[in-house]
């Protein structure tokens, strides 16, 4: 089933044009797997009002911008599993849906040494009108989805789906996948661990490269109110560079996904 724009935006906000698409687009819409899979990274674009924010073409490609290799892989695995992917368009640097609206690092006036000029002192009304134009109607999205599914009773496992750059200033990352979780219902997340790490040729990170904590929100916000299992999986970007990566880590995640549903009930809550 082909993308479906998502909460078109008002043109009261200064953000957005009538003409540009909307943040949020739902691939497999209705699905009824128990799989509910997100991409707060998905896209790179950014709004014609706001320029080029300040980046060269070389940077509004890279891994600062956003999460590679996403869209294509949530796309494959969605239809892999019938589940609906739930993802948004715009670049991270104009705001990023993975954090609290008004957080320090939601706009960042630097990324990984790169300076983003339109970030520098940007006024809390143009902020907030950002996190009016993007951050809000995609969280929208997600608890529209789980409400639906509630309503109509469906178990919900909820999935995060990120990537995440081989190098980090200056220091290589050896895991292929790094699962994260922290509190709530990490049961899921933890089976996660076990199910990709069968694989022999792995290395699976356990909340590496980077920890769930309080920073993050998109699974902070939905899954643990809720009492929904979750897992939040980076996979790195070289991995997902072409067709064929996507369809490898599709396979991958799809195998590891099936199996941690099989042994996630077994396991003992450690929340």
């Amino acid at each position: 089933m082909p993308d479906r724009p998502h909460l078109a935006q008002s043109c009261a906000n200064p953000i957005l044009g009538n003409h540009e698409p909307p943040p949020v687009a739902i691939h497999n819409p209705g699905a009824a797997s128990p799989f509910l899979l997100v991409g707060d990274h998905a896209g790179n674009r950014i709004p014609e009002s706001l320029g080029t924010l300040g980046l060269s073409e070389t940077d509004a490609v890279r891994h600062i911008a956003w999460d590679i290799g996403i869209a294509r892989l949530g796309v494959r695995l969605a239809d892999r599993i019938a589940a609906s992917f739930i993802h948004q368009r715009y670049s991270r640097l104009l705001i990023d849906c993975n954090r609290r609206p008004g957080a320090p690092d939601s706009i960042p006036p630097v990324s990984d040494g790169t300076a983003i000029a339109a970030n520098a002192a940007l006024d809390p009304t143009r902020a907030a009108a950002r996190a009016e134009a993007i951050h809000a109607p995609y969280q929208a999205a997600i608890a529209a989805e789980l409400d639906r599914r509630a309503a109509a009773g469906l178990t919900t496992i909820l999935v995060a789906l990120h990537s995440f750059t081989p190098v980090m200033q200056g220091v290589a990352r050896p895991w292929q996948v790094g699962i994260l979780h922290d509190t709530g219902d990490n049961r899921f997340a933890r089976a996660m661990i076990a199910a990709y790490a069968v694989d022999p040729a792995l290395t699976v990170g356990d909340n590496q490269p980077y920890s769930m904590d309080i920073i993050d929100y998109t699974i902070p916000h939905h899954a643990y109110p809720r009492h929904l299992p979750y897992v939040e999986i980076e996979i790195r970007q070289d991995l997902l560079a072409d067709a064929a990566g996507i369809e490898e880590w599709a396979e991958r995640t799809e195998q590891a996904l099936l199996a941690a549903e099989q042994a996630y009930p077994a396991l003992e809550e450690t929340a």
